[in-house]
């Protein structure tokens, strides 16, 4: 792969993302906006709104929804147990297994990923993405809460949590729309086409402000942070290639597909690991030190997904 190659795609492809990201970083650094006003208005109107748009307008078929469905799935439930099995080797403790396995089994493929596959593969791979997107959202609301509260709420609760994620009805909305053959009353379409066009912008401005938060290096978890940070990044996208082709994903899907499930750890383990008291530090260091070092193999990794359309 030509090194000329590798730094196109780096230049192109994710330092627009980084020094955006950047923005939102040093406004937190500086002013100390109100972050979690910011994350519900990208949680509650931007996100479903960007999902109903890129959906209703590119057409997938049913047999390649599924594909990325199951996809997500497969990819999420594979590093959850080698992120267990790895901390069931090192003998640790109840809570700080669950905060592994968090901390390796959600990707940020919302803030991060989304941006980097519009950039990176267009339009059409951008409508998959939101897909792959939908669903690991669903996984983290769901599953998330299961392993983070670790056993003290029951599936059924947790599943209830689904009714609580809007980009849920974004996507059921987008299917209603295009089953029916229904045209959009401009009015509307305009309306959620604007909002649409401000999510992915503000999404990379709060993730910059997720990272300013984090202002003190967690060096009391180095080798749990090392792992999980080695599993979101390295492992992960080698299992993510390896699952696209027994699924059988191929052109933009597989571009997106494995390019979602490749970003750095989600900024909303986070919040789980603070919200159910498990190892904040541990979960924190690993979303801020994969989130740096996220280009060194994103980079090549986009690179190789154009040549082996």
């Amino acid at each position: 792969m030509e090194l000329a190659v590798i730094q196109d795609v780096f230049v192109n492809n994710l330092l627009p993302i980084l020094i955006s990201a950047g923005t939102g970083f040093a406004l937190g650094r500086t002013l100390h906006p109100d972050i979690k006003t910011a994350s519900r208005l990208v949680f509650y109107i931007f996100a479903p709104c960007l999902v109903f748009v890129s959906l209703a307008r590119v057409g997938i078929a049913g047999g390649e929804f599924g594909k990325l469905g199951l996809f997500t799935f497969t990819v999420s439930a594979t590093m959850g147990a080698l992120a267990f099995l790895f901390g069931r080797l090192l003998g640790v403790g109840r809570q700080l297994l669950a905060s592994l396995v968090i901390a390796s089994m959600f990707v940020n493929s919302g803030n991060y990923g989304l941006a980097a596959t519009k950039f990176a593969f267009g339009e059409g791979a951008l409508a998959r993405a939101l897909v792959c997107f939908v669903f690991s959202t669903m996984i983290t609301y769901t599953a998330g809460i299961l392993i983070a509260s670790m056993g003290k709420f029951s599936v059924r609760h947790a599943l209830s949590r689904l009714l609580a994620v809007p980009a849920f009805y974004g996507l059921i909305a987008a299917g209603i729309v295009r089953h029916a053959d229904w045209h959009v009353p401009l009015f509307l379409d305009r309306s959620v086409t604007l909002l649409s066009d401000a999510s992915i912008p503000l999404m990379l401005v709060v993730l910059g402000l997720q990272i300013a938060e984090a202002r003190t290096w967690p060096r009391s978890r180095v080798v749990l942070i090392s792992a999980a940070s080695f599993l979101q990044l390295v492992v992960t996208p080698l299992v993510a290639l390896l699952l696209a082709r027994w699924i059988g994903l191929s052109g933009m899907a597989r571009q997106a597909a494995v390019l979602q499930a490749s970003m750095p750890a989600a900024v909303v383990t986070t919040i789980l690991a603070v919200e159910y008291e498990l190892d904040a530090t541990l979960v924190s260091g690993t979303v801020v030190l994969t989130t740096l070092l996220s280009p060194l193999t994103l980079t090549p990794l986009i690179a190789y997904l154009l040549s082996s359309r």
